[in-house]
């Protein structure tokens, strides 16, 4: 507990806490700065190239930062923030850091005027509470059925994103995904949209030819060219260990003194084999898939039984087509059952698009597990259309778990601002003002909005205040021609979730960020004369960083 007095005493505490907070905050406008373009249907893409010299064109702000690199720890932490959102709801990514950003821009007055951070931090805090109970309020419950209003919904997500121009097909296809992997468990609802639904994209054919498959779709031929690439109403089971002779383990030693033993131990192999195949025989299967290798030996044994195998199938894939089919995955041959044979599906075929062979499994009855096939004309927008079907398929699962709609295009924020304005009126003392701060540090959605589509700013905002003034809290700005517009009309909404979690996120990372007073580098020693003294890390004399 000495250093600090140390430190005091030696005239530093003061500038290096002044400086270390000036310091996070600009990082943290820096990085805001660089996505505030992303934002909104008339949002700018960014061209960025990575170390083996791809290119990703994209305007996804989640996608942006996970590609910058940075030293400075609290651009660091902010690129974290876009990570966190992305993990949590899925979208919002790009709000989230502009909001945080402009907080911590707002918090610096107050610094420079002596106020402590500890005080900003109290009305940081005060204001995110009745911040969450505003968007409460404003908000409004949707019918999860309703598939016209999920639409629309899901079609207010993307209409931001470089896929806006497919927006009907692509709400379709993220609808249908996240409702055939919806399933519900002791009342609990389920939607495991990152393990269940998977996104296969191959190059060629047109965007509209992009589908959700009723089954799973993976990148695979069969085993042996002579077994059967069309199958109706195939019994399917799913094995998780190799069709191959077991051999011992690496310390066997054989010592072989006369031919026919040889013979013997290949005849023993092969008899080893057969067992495995009779096994599986004996369940009349006509598909069977493996995560493990298949060997030449079994082949011959499993198309003489009229057999399609198919061999190292991921794990994830695998799942999927468990799911799907019915099936169990089993681990040993000895332990199949007949309740482990799926028999939902209605259709096992292989098909050659361009120059690769590709397996479906489809036409499923009651699957809780699909793939999302993606075409299109190369690689670089296949990726950016995932991109942004993740997005989607995200904003409809949100609504699954709450379905609470607020208002997009800005007005939640801009509601936001001017009722925390008023309320900033009726607190007492010094907290008012870093209160009032986070009220117009809201303001910067609606404002970027108006500026990502070539509107004035200024005028635009000046209407929109005088609106939500009057209680008009659905009011926001029409991202396409910067002009006000209720959203009740226009139908823009965004789920609840996003966008509690979007302020949640930014206000309690801006409230970090102020906390820290010193930034003290655990890597590189500088010169004993170049830095000011500082105390030592136990509390010893003071010493360089």
């Amino acid at each position: 507990m000495q250093a600090p007095v140390v430190v005091m005493n030696a005239g530093g505490e003061r500038q290096t806490g002044r400086r270390a907070q000036i310091s996070n905050i600009t990082a943290a406008k820096t990085v805001a700065d660089i996505i505030r373009t992303c934002l909104g249907p008339k949002a700018m893409l960014k061209m960025l190239l990575d170390p083996m010299g791809g290119i990703v064109l994209t305007n996804d702000g989640h996608a942006i930062l996970r590609e910058i690199e940075v030293s400075h720890p609290a651009a660091k932490s902010m690129i974290e923030l876009s990570r966190t959102q992305d993990e949590e709801v899925g979208d919002g990514t790009t709000t989230v850091i502009i909001l945080a950003g402009e907080i911590l821009a707002f918090a610096y007055p107050h610094i420079e005027r002596n106020i402590h951070p500890v005080v900003i931090i109290s009305a940081f805090k005060q204001a995110l509470a009745d911040a969450l109970e505003i968007i409460n309020e404003i908000s409004v419950p949707v019918d999860v059925d309703d598939e016209e209003q999920m639409l629309s919904l899901i079609s207010s997500s993307i209409g931001t994103k470089f896929v806006s121009r497919w927006s009907p097909l692509m709400c379709r296809l993220a609808l249908q995904a996240v409702r055939t992997v919806a399933i519900e468990t002791n009342g609990r609802r389920e939607v495991d949209i990152k393990r269940y639904a998977r996104v296969e994209k191959i190059p060629g054919g047109e965007i509209e030819d992009c589908k959700v498959l009723d089954g799973v779709m993976i990148n695979k031929d069969v085993t042996h060219p002579k077994m059967r690439r069309r199958i109706e109403n195939p019994r399917i089971i799913l094995l998780d260990c190799p069709l191959e002779y077991k051999k011992g383990e690496s310390q066997t030693n054989i010592e072989i003194t006369k031919e026919e033993d040889w013979a013997r131990i290949l005849e023993i192999e092969e008899e080893q084999v057969k067992l495995l195949c009779e096994t599986i025989l004996s369940f009349k299967p006509d598909l069977v898939i493996t995560e493990k290798g298949v060997s030449d030996l079994a082949q011959h044994y499993l198309l003489k039984g009229n057999v399609t195998a198919l061999r190292r199938v991921r794990k994830t894939d695998n799942n999927r087509i468990a799911r799907a089919t019915g099936a169990t995955i089993v681990n040993r041959v000895d332990d199949l059952r007949e309740t482990d044979v799926g028999t939902k599906c209605g259709l096992f075929n292989v098909e050659l698009i361009g120059d690769e062979y590709f397996t479906f499994i489809t036409e499923c009855k009651e699957p809780t597990a699909c793939t999302i096939m993606l075409r299109g004309p190369s690689k670089d927008i296949l990726n950016e259309i995932d991109r942004n079907l993740q997005d989607a398929m995200s904003v409809a699962r949100n609504v699954y778990f709450e379905p609470r709609l607020s208002p997009g295009g800005g007005a939640t924020e801009m509601a936001v601002s001017v009722l925390l304005a008023e309320k900033a009126k009726s607190i007492e003392g010094i907290t008012q003002w870093p209160y009032r701060s986070v009220a117009e540090a809201m303001e910067v959605i609606p404002r970027t909005l108006a500026q990502n589509c070539g509107a004035n700013p200024i005028k635009v905002l000046a209407e929109l205040r005088a609106k939500h003034a009057e209680g008009n809290h659905t009011w926001g700005i029409n991202g396409d021609t910067g002009k006000i517009v209720d959203m009740k009309e226009y139908g823009v909404w965004e789920p609840e979730a996003i966008k509690l979690q979007s302020i949640k996120t930014a206000i309690e990372s801006a409230c970090l960020l102020l906390r820290v007073d010193d930034i003290v580098s655990g890597v590189r020693k500088q010169e004993s004369g170049a830095a000011a003294p500082q105390g030592g890390p136990q509390g010893g004399p003071p010493g360089p960083e």
